[in-house]
């Protein structure tokens, strides 16, 4: 919570500084998405780390992940992510349509707007090294001892809920939930990245080109590389998702390790979930939900 209130005031702090210097620096859009990742992630990191640091940590089981199972991880990120992208275009296509008004997409207006590049090294890059650090290896790490259930179920509510809009909360949650699995099975937060860096890179960047290929073959200005690209993107995603769907049905067989709660809870939702820090949370960035909603 506090975490999520300084990121709130040091972004007003620079931006406010910014515009009194030189308030044509805050038109720009990719100088205004590089303050914001600054303010998001950059600056607010210490302080988080310094929340943290007091809390005793528990370390996990180190292992290795084959290719063969990381590409398949893929496949259910990718999977996980559809599902809720789906779920939450329902939700605000509903909400629109009581509110007789389109409910904005943030993070498709930062696509579309930002620079090919600007997305590559924000959104692909540091966004996902950022947040993996942030909410699965700080996280877990001191939660992991009231089981990996519970942590993995904090790491996707808070994870779900700091993006701070309707449209991504559905699918980062499923998503964060898997990182949280990832990272308890291996105990390397470098497979979270690489599947959170795969997602990301897919839907901002590649998903970039796939578009212009498909307004060109829309025009009938399309050449052989836009009906290869268009093609090699269909085949992709049809394979992700035969094989994300298998595998999720497949996953209930996976049981997760047990052994790890040093902790037991009487009552664990209501422990992890109606506690003031975490009502607090909750509320503070479902406000920022219902604001971005009605703007």
């Amino acid at each position: 919570m506090i975490f999520g209130l300084f990121i709130l005031l040091v972004t007003a702090v620079v931006m406010s500084s910014v515009g009194s210097i030189n308030s044509n620096l805050l038109n720009n859009f990719n100088f205004t998405t590089i303050l914001s990742a600054i303010c998001n992630y950059v600056l607010p990191f210490p302080v988080l780390y310094f929340l943290l640091k007091k809390i005793d940590t528990r370390p996990i089981e180190k292992k290795n992940l084959s290719i063969v199972t990381f590409l398949k991880y893929i496949a259910i990120t990718l999977t996980l992510m559809w599902i809720g992208n789906i779920i939450g275009l329902i939700v605000t296509a509903e909400i629109g349509f009581l509110l007789q008004s389109d409910v904005s997409n943030p993070v498709e207006n930062l696509i579309t707007n930002s620079d090919i590049w600007m997305n590559l090294l924000l959104i692909s890059i540091i966004a996902p090294i950022f947040e993996e650090i942030f909410f699965r290896k700080l996280l877990i790490d001191r939660t992991i001892k009231y089981g990996a259930k519970i942590s993995i179920l904090v790491s996707a509510i808070l994870f779900g809920f700091f993006h701070g809009n309707l449209n991504q909360f559905f699918y980062t949650f499923l998503m964060g939930g898997f990182f949280a699995y990832v990272y308890i099975k291996t105990g390397k937060v470098i497979y979270a990245i690489g599947l959170h860096i795969a997602v990301n890179l897919l839907g901002s960047v590649i998903s970039v080109f796939v578009v212009a290929s498909a307004e060109n073959l829309i025009a009938g200005t399309y050449a052989p590389l836009d009906m290869a690209i268009i093609l090699a993107y269909l085949i992709f995603l049809i394979a992700a998702m035969v094989i994300g769907i298998i595998s999720i049905y497949k996953f209930k067989k996976s049981k997760l390790d047990e052994t790890k709660t040093e902790i037991p809870l009487k009552n664990p939702l209501k422990t992890v979930i109606l506690n003031p820090g975490m009502i607090f949370f909750m509320l503070f960035f479902a406000f920022q939900m219902a604001c971005q909603i009605i703007a």
